[in-house]
């Protein structure tokens, strides 16, 4: 358990941008995230038993309307009301039955806490926000600026449609 948690201390500390992570998708695959770089990512704790779940919905239409101009990346997490208590194979069904989600999605993890991934801790260190709920947004535009927006504004609202523009 030290070992781990000294790895991750580690890790987080080594992280000077957000293109230095490598993350598993859903799948189990690892995804580079230097192959990111240069574009608006918007990254978002989702879950699946959440009153905000039908988001997914309004995440795959930006994808499928802006996917030239931002990357969604969907980050399962257990955090809020045990809303996400899936595997990672039980919550990839879920969205593709649900809601036929084709955007990225990675394994399920910790977006807040003493076990927060250092992902989250490397945008709340950037914003100052860490996520009060389930859909909580992270803009991450290519120039390097990184906004967020709460559960409550929608995928497609104008606020987060007007940044990627």
């Amino acid at each position: 358990m030290k070992a781990l948690i000294l790895s991750l201390l580690m890790t987080i500390s080594s992280i000077t941008s957000i293109y230095d992570l490598k993350l598993n998708s859903i799948d189990g695959e690892t995804i580079d995230f230097s192959k990111y770089k240069g574009k608006n990512l918007l990254i978002v704790n989702v879950a699946s038993q959440c009153g905000y779940t039908p988001q997914y919905a309004d995440l795959e239409k930006l994808h499928e309307q802006y996917g030239d101009k931002v990357t969604i990346l969907g980050f399962p997490a257990n955090n809020f009301g045990s809303q996400e208590p899936g595997s990672n194979k039980d919550i990839a069904s879920f969205c593709q039955k649900n809601y036929g989600v084709k955007f990225q999605m990675f394994e399920k993890i910790s977006v807040k806490g003493s076990d927060q991934h250092a992902l989250y801790k490397w945008l709340q260190e950037k914003t100052g926000s860490e996520p009060s709920w389930n859909f909580c947004k992270y803009l991450v535009k290519a120039d390097g600026t990184v906004k967020f927006f709460s559960s409550k504004v929608n995928p497609l609202d104008k606020a987060i449609v007007d940044e990627i523009n």
